[in-house]
């Protein structure tokens, strides 16, 4: 197994040694061709076809119209698929593949800019079909899949090229300044869609709703009174100065180790009771930035401040699980 992962792995570490002006050539085309309002095509027949369309997929996710078309299909009435807009980025390992060959040379007589990704010219062999009728190609450099030659399977190959579609992807969405909100928008269910979400969203416990703030001259005992006057009490009290601005904060934790230590520090003020400068998130904060806070300080509960450094809210450890971000156990 290790083998196999090694092979694959080196492959595309060749890839990334010899990225030339070929990469750059496919991403101005693929960048245009946005900027125009087409769609990158992918088509590839077998193992390649799969590819292709997770490449396609890929594209799509990250603001780069494109579906797939099977070579075969394109014959039968799936050419209609193809506009003068639009580039294909054609898949086949040999390049000698007859039903996409026959659909690339169809598709250079129409001038659309065609994308190979293929094995390549490799130890002088010669240069393939496919590679011949294209406008860009981009090597794979692949000659032996993993498994040292016992098995015939598309598997380094395959590897390969799919890092290539990533890497395509990538950089065409880093060219156009694709964003964080722009994937959250084409990505709004799921795990990938809920991190990306404004941490402020999933908050309960809302300040000048139902998030008691306690001053730093309140005792303990009277910021506790005054917070249960709210139905469902958040598990930490946040604690302002004059200003308005968060200074501490005071925990169920907290309270629970005082009382059991000496009750009388209740009528202690709050300034001298909580733990001052807790670690907070910006109110423009995502998700992800709170899970990896709780992740790295095991912070049950995260203020969240304005940019003045006041209190907005206060994300509890339970409102990341009940999105499934987090598990109780993490």
């Amino acid at each position: 197994m290790s083998r196999a992962l090694t092979h694959e792995a080196e492959a595309i570490a060749r890839i990334a040694a010899r990225v030339d002006d070929g990469f750059v050539e496919a991403v101005d085309l693929i960048d245009r061709c946005a900027d125009q309002g087409g769609t990158v095509v992918v088509s590839g027949l077998g193992k390649s076809g799969y590819i292709g369309s997770k490449i396609s997929a890929t594209l799509a996710s990250l603001g780069i119209p494109s579906h797939p078309v099977h070579p075969t299909e394109a014959a039968h009435g799936d050419l209609g698929r193809f506009q003068s807009k639009d580039v294909v980025i054609c898949l086949s390992h040999s390049g000698e593949t007859e039903e996409l060959v026959n659909l690339a040379a169809i598709l250079r007589q129409d001038n659309l800019p065609i994308i190979a990704i293929t094995r390549g010219v490799v130890d002088g062999s010669p240069e393939s079909a496919l590679a011949r009728l294209a406008t860009v190609v981009l090597s794979v450099g692949v000659v032996g899949e993993a498994g040292d030659g016992e098995y015939l399977a598309p598997t380094t190959s395959t590897t390969a090229a799919l890092a290539i579609g990533d890497a395509l992807a990538l950089a065409v969405a880093r060219r156009r300044s694709f964003s964080h909100e722009d994937f959250h928008a084409r990505h709004p269910g799921g795990q990938l869609g809920s991190l990306l979400r404004p941490a402020m969203e999933l908050v309960r416990f809302k300040a000048g709703e139902n998030l008691p703030l306690a001053k730093e001259t309140d005792t303990v005992r009277d910021a506790l009174k005054e917070a249960s006057k709210v139905v469902r009490r958040p598990g930490a009290l946040l604690v302002t100065n004059d200003a308005g601005k968060l200074t501490g904060i005071f925990t169920d934790s907290d309270l629970r180790r005082m009382v059991l230590s000496n009750p009388d520090d209740l009528g202690k003020p709050m300034g001298e009771a909580m733990s001052r400068d807790p670690r907070c998130l910006d109110g423009d904060a995502k998700a992800s930035d709170a899970v990896a806070m709780f992740r790295e300080f095991r912070a049950d509960e995260i203020p969240i401040v304005d940019s003045d450094g006041k209190p907005m809210g206060l994300l509890d450890v339970q409102d990341l699980i009940a999105m499934k971000l987090v598990r109780e156990s993490t």
